[in-house]
């Protein structure tokens, strides 16, 4: 009887290890530059992507879990914490499937700008080597 009993608390588990939601985090990100990992959400939590500006132009990003509560907000987070002194908006939307808050390609080099470096290092090593 308790190995049965133990069967079923192995079984339930694996099967509770198995439901766990993954999603990419990024802690914070600045214009198209998100460093991303993968992590596991806690019960209760969906993947989000926050999208924020701060001081009305540059991009703020952020990626990871969220309680299924604070889904679909926009947070004002103020700098020093202690006064009226917003630093920027963030907009947290959520999802819930793995890794649905997708990271990006290759963070800060959208092709026009690829292509740029990649002419600009070949045209630098022809003036060094002449």
């Amino acid at each position: 009887m308790n190995r049965i009993i133990l069967q079923l608390i192995a079984v339930g588990i694996c099967f509770a290890i198995g439901q766990a939601l993954q999603c990419y985090k990024c802690d914070i990100g600045i214009g198209d530059i998100c460093l991303t990992s993968k992590t596991t959400c806690g019960s209760g939590e969906h993947c989000f992507n926050g999208v924020g500006k701060a001081a009305g132009f540059l991009d703020i990003k952020m990626k990871g879990c969220l309680k299924e509560a604070e889904c679909n907000k926009t947070e004002q987070v103020n700098f020093p914490s202690s006064g009226n002194t917003t630093v920027y908006a963030m907009t947290k939307t959520c999802c819930d499937t793995d890794l649905c808050n997708a990271a990006p390609g290759l963070p800060g080099t959208p092709g026009l700008s690829l292509a740029f470096a990649a002419i600009s290092a070949v045209l630098m090593a022809n003036f060094v080597v002449y």
